[in-house]
């Protein structure tokens, strides 16, 4: 039986094995993928012999045959040997994502014919693979000398309307030259993308001369379209000319091939890609026609709910008074029409107690910490009352005293107690230090008079809280929270299993690498022993492959861990994280009660009760999870219990992160910020568009309820983040643990927070806009 080339390979398929069978001859295997629509597949196989892939090391290739019809296809697979190599993997998943793109994008066009096709991948097996159609033709070097000019001109038209498909992709395929490039006689086709990088993305250096651009092949700048008509250019050339230029610029000889006049003029071979023409305008200049020129589809389904979340910023923005959060334009107030002022996490708490905070002259200097407003002269001092309303102390800078100097002058300051929400000022004789058997054992350190040695055992102890009452659990604070800047408290929310412990440990294990330090942020630990235990027994496990264990109920909240966070030189602020088990945030009991005073909130979604995506089915049914219209209860309690103001909006800071996004990484709105690195410094702007997005996709596959957080918090962004990068088998991850942008959410919240240099928390930054903490 002849195998039809253009056959369908899905589950409609004739061949396709609906369950395991008895493969129908020795030689014979069973093969399971998914197709580029994510359906699950099973095919009986026959492979072929392996050879090494060119331009992919690590990576072997081999024919294979599917189903009695003996269907071709050519498998490219990471060997096990290569999956040692961290940044292996990441490249197998890059070309399958700019595959799938491409198959689901132009499939079905007969333009689409430039482009290699492909049939389906797995990424979980034990060596990940992705099936093509088998290219057609013979590579270009071949037809060197034996082309007439006519071949010629629509070979270069050919791959010129492939670069214009590929830049409507948002892809530069990077990997053009005369042996990687076939053709039959009748069209050109490219090789598979596995070069491929988003436009935009930092260019890597890639390719040789003079087929790579020089830019390319230095890796500066990010990656263009026009690098690709680079390639075309020096294929021109050398179809021409019967032999490669030096690829530096112009060819020297360019001026002896008319032929060659038009793309000499248009700048194509310019060495830099802002002078080259873009793909639409090379198509006109060759007189070909841009399929792409009347559109190839329906319009995006998303755009709708990008205007739905248009209208609701415009509808927090009536009722609180912001500005835009995406950095915009957006007219500010008079300047006789102050914000209003938000309330203090006492007046939050105790109903009026502590007035909201001042503004202008009025403002206490410790209250713009992190922000460079209103910082008192070197030297100067301010007092102010006791947290409890005795005498005055000093406060300001010199209560927030270096290790190297004496505590005396600053430790009356009070604190917020993040567990009981009471204010706690700092008393020597109640330090303590926690033994590994976790006995708190007093610190004396009257008699101790090394400064040194002092700050060091400060820096380790603990400060027992003096509100425990009867019947509550004793507890305490590390004494770096009572003795610097204005702590911030972060809670992670979400139902059991929706991934925030894992989120919350990828977040602080790429904070441990320095995540945080291209924002101009440095870190180190509250509490140095805690911080080691939670290294230990969380982030290393993650980092090693594990599943971490579910988060238990608790009766008394304690936070999971805790940084001191500095942006160039200023007063460090504590940051605590709490990750509560789903049932405690879902069940408002008493555990929760500390989150009327949380400063942060980051909402963890989970596609797989959230979304209406069919792809999603198999792994619902592997994990036994359903799909809930209702939304996550977790939300729904903590959004009932936190204090709103503003509007009747929740005035804290929140970021929705849709984690496990790489279960439909293959989306194109995912694919767009999932498969992108962070770029080390904060971008209101990309913020506002990915925020858009976000809600754009889940408004459209999920059912109101799971949106709101952001209907109800006045400042709210998203952001699309996997912790883990993939499913565990098991009580581990196959191909290990591979964060996506979990630190989006946190840059996020510390913009709002004024933790971010060179972030104006006083802009029009949307409906956070005005926030102090």
């Amino acid at each position: 039986m002849t195998a039809d080339p253009g056959r369908s390979l899905g589950p409609e398929d004739p061949d396709h094995l609906r369950v395991p069978t008895p493969p129908p001859h020795p030689y014979y295997q069973e093969v399971e993928f998914l197709t580029h629509g994510e359906a699950p597949v099973r095919f009986a196989v026959r492979y072929g012999e392996d050879h090494q892939a060119p331009g992919r090391p690590g990576f072997l290739a081999r024919r294979a045959f599917l189903g009695t019809a003996a269907q071709p296809v050519v498998q490219y697979r990471l060997a096990s040997p290569a999956l040692a190599d961290p940044y292996a993997y990441g490249r197998l998943e890059r070309e399958v994502a700019a595959a799938v793109a491409l198959e689901r994008r132009y499939g079905g066009a007969r333009f689409g014919a430039v482009l290699t096709r492909t049939v389906g991948f797995d990424l979980t097996s034990a060596e990940p693979f992705v099936l093509y159609r088998p290219p057609t033709g013979r590579p270009l070097a071949d037809w060197a000398g034996r082309l007439a000019a006519e071949e010629q001109e629509r070979i270069i038209g050919q791959l010129a309307t492939a670069v214009r498909l590929l830049a409507d992709a948002g892809l530069v395929h990077r990997a053009i030259d005369p042996g990687t490039v076939r053709w039959d006689g009748t069209r050109v086709r490219l090789c598979e993308p596995y070069a491929a990088l988003r436009a935009g993305e930092p260019r890597e250096p890639y390719g040789a001369a003079p087929w790579a651009s020089p830019e390319q092949r230095a890796g500066h700048g990010t990656a263009d379209p026009r690098d690709d008509l680079w390639s075309v250019a020096e294929i021109a050339y050398f179809l021409l000319a019967g032999h490669p230029d030096r690829g530096e610029g112009p060819p020297r000889d360019l001026a002896d091939y008319r032929r060659l006049a038009a793309l000499e003029h248009s700048g194509l071979f310019s060495p830099r890609a802002s002078e080259r023409p873009w793909p639409e305008d090379l198509l006109r200049l060759l007189h070909v026609p841009d399929p792409l020129a009347s559109g190839i589809g329906t319009a995006d389904p998303l755009d709708r709910w990008r205007a739905a979340y248009d209208h609701q910023l415009a509808r927090k923005r009536a009722l609180t008074g912001a500005g835009r959060p995406d950095g915009g334009a957006a007219p500010r107030a008079a300047a006789h029409e102050p914000r209003a002022p938000r309330s203090s996490l006492f007046g939050r708490i105790f109903g009026g107690g502590d007035p909201a905070r001042p503004t202008g002259a009025d403002r206490h200097p410790d209250e713009d910490r992190g922000t460079g407003r209103g910082q008192p002269a070197d030297g100067e001092r301010r007092f102010t009352s006791d947290a409890r309303g005795g005498p005055a102390v000093p406060s300001g800078p010199a209560a927030f005293v270096p290790p190297s100097e004496p505590l005396s002058a600053a430790l009356s300051r009070g604190r917020m107690c993040p567990h009981c929400l009471l204010p706690v000022t700092y008393d020597e004789r109640l330090l303590v230090t926690i033994d590994a058997k976790g006995n708190r054992i007093p610190l004396d350190l009257a008699a101790e008079r090394r400064p040194g040695h002092r700050a060091d055992a400060l820096r380790k102890a603990y400060h027992l809280c003096p509100h425990t009452g009867a019947g509550d659990e004793e507890h305490e604070l590390p004494v770096p929270y009572l003795t610097n800047g204005e702590p911030l408290t972060v809670a992670l929310v979400g139902s059991s299993s929706v991934g925030k412990t894992h989120l919350l440990a990828a977040m602080l294990g790429e904070v441990e690498l320095g995540g945080l330090e291209p924002y101009g942020l440095k870190c180190r630990p509250l509490n140095p022993e805690a911080h080691r235990t939670y290294l230990r027994e969380r982030v290393q496990s993650l980092q090693q492959g594990r599943q971490l264990g579910r988060t238990g109920q608790q009766t008394f909240a304690r936070f999971a861990d805790g940084l001191l966070v500095s942006a160039g030189g200023a007063t460090p602020r504590p940051v605590v994280f709490f990750d509560l088990a789903g049932e405690d945030l879902a069940q408002d009991s008493e555990v929760g009660r500390f989150l009327m005073g949380v400063d942060a909130f980051v909402f963890v979604l989970d596609p797989l009760r959230a979304l209406r995506l069919t792809s999603l089915d198999p792994v619902r049914q592997q994990s036994g999870l359903r799909r809930r219209e209702l939304g996550d209860e977790a939300f729904a309690t903590v959004l009932n219990r936190i204090p709103r103001e503003r509007g009747g909006l929740v005035a804290a800071p929140v970021a929705l992160a849709v984690n496990k996004s790489d279960l439909v990484r293959f989306e194109p709105v995912v694919d767009r910020w999932l498969g992108r690195a962070l770029t080390g410094r904060h971008d209101p702007v990309a913020v506002g568009a990915e925020s858009r997005d976000a809600y754009a996709f889940l408004a459209h596959h999920a059912s109101p309820a799971w949106l709101k957080p952001f209907d109800d918090c006045a400042d709210c962004t998203l952001h699309f983040v996997a912790a883990t990068g993939g499913q565990a088998r098991g009580d581990r991850f196959p191909h290990g643990a591979r964060p996506r942008r979990v630190l989006a959410p946190l840059l996020s919240l510390f913009a709002s927070c004024g933790l971010l240099p060179g972030v104006d928390t006083a802009g029009p930054l949307g409906p956070g806009e005005g926030n102090v903490r």
